[in-house]
């Protein structure tokens, strides 16, 4: 969505420690889902944030971002076997407009 993603060491190490332990050493994958998402769908709690998606192994990694100004943070990430129901606001391969 041409918007830098940020975190920092010891806010990923919260999620890899604490929330989702099994995102530990995934961290290229994580960079992989932002940079190249299958989809992409906006939170239908909050406007600002959005769900990035990409397929790993026999699951999808979801990482949940928050976009202001221009760029994002990351609030978690983990593994899922679905995706959520929502507003997809990008699919790869498919044009939204």
């Amino acid at each position: 969505m041409g918007r830098k993603v940020r975190t920092t060491l010891v806010y990923w190490q919260k999620i890899t420690t604490i929330k989702h332990p099994v995102m530990s050493g995934q961290e290229s994958e994580v960079i992989k889902t932002l940079e190249n998402p299958q989809i992409i769908k906006r939170s239908e709690k909050d406007e600002n944030v959005y769900l990035y998606y990409k397929k790993f192994a026999k699951r999808f990694i979801c990482v949940v971002v928050r976009h202001e100004d221009g760029s994002g943070f990351i609030i978690s990430c983990y593994p899922v076997n679905k995706i959520k129901k929502g507003e997809i606001v990008y699919e790869k391969g498919k044009s939204l407009s």
